[in-house]
């Protein structure tokens, strides 16, 4: 089948614009399983968004979940940018207008405070670029009806996501054991989703690594002041109008996503 790069990424700006999802990117715009092509739709998508005044603030890892991975046949993570207007300060209220089909994970942030410009990357080059930690809210959004996705419409879709939410407690990485480190997201007071860091690819320091290995080999490597979401520390929860999710973990404290009750016209 033909690629259309240009079609694929109209769809998608398309969606989110009018607040109405495309349909599944595979198997009409982009072939299956054609990963590559995929990120070159994120690429246009996001040179379009700095094009316009963002500002790339760092990157997020997707599909760092086995299990997850395994659902959608693939063996790696993968990964989308983050600008500034994807910044939500900790519990301020998001309008469901800015979301098609929003869903909240709680994830760990790192902020570097140095470059980390090569494609192999060992844990010593980790502890020496990560400055701190923040816990950190991912509200992951799709632009694709239904979630009905794949890696290559997760991937185009600038691996479906919406905003994020950063905590305001820095901690030093060597004070937080980010392999046991538990976690809760609750709702109105009551546990929706538990995990641990374990569940992001054994660690969240290995999803950092191979996100620097990654990026580095495609030649716009991590650099000082970049924020990298981890990826989930546990299952995905969708969001209900005018709920308040608060996300603690263990060694980290805790952040806050709130969204309103109605969708603004």
């Amino acid at each position: 089948m033909t690629v259309d790069i240009e079609a694929a990424s109209r769809e998608l700006t398309e969606a989110r614009d009018s607040g109405k999802p495309c349909p599944p990117l595979r198997g009409r715009l982009l072939p299956e399983g054609d990963v590559e092509s995929a990120y070159r739709v994120q690429q246009r998508q996001v040179g379009e968004w700095l094009a316009a005044g963002q500002r790339r603030v760092g990157a997020k890892i997707g599909l760092t979940s086995r299990a997850v991975q395994e659902s959608l046949g693939v063996y790696e993570p993968d990964f989308g940018v983050l600008t500034d207007a994807m910044a939500v300060p900790d519990g301020v209220e998001v309008g469901l207008g800015r979301l098609l089909q929003p869903r909240v994970e709680a994830e760990v942030a790192f902020v570097l405070g140095a470059d980390l410009p090569d494609d192999r990357v060992t844990t010593a080059d980790l502890l020496r670029a990560v400055d701190h930690l923040l816990p950190a809210i991912e509200i992951v959004d799709s632009r694709v009806a239904g979630w009905d996705i794949s890696i290559v419409d997760t991937v185009a879709d600038n691996a479906s996501s919406g905003l994020f939410v950063l905590g305001t407690t820095p901690r030093r990485l060597g004070d937080v054991d980010l392999r046991l480190c538990g976690m809760v997201l609750e709702h109105a007071g009551e546990p929706v989703s538990v995990g641990a860091g374990a569940a992001c690819l054994g660690n969240p320091l290995h999803a950092l690594a191979w996100l620097a290995g990654t990026m580095a080999r495609a030649g716009d490597p991590l650099r000082a002041g970049d924020v990298v979401l981890s990826g989930a520390l546990g299952p995905m929860v969708p969001v209900t109008p005018g709920a308040a999710y608060e996300a603690r973990i263990s060694g980290l404290g805790s952040v806050r996503a709130c969204f309103s009750r109605e969708v603004a016209p």
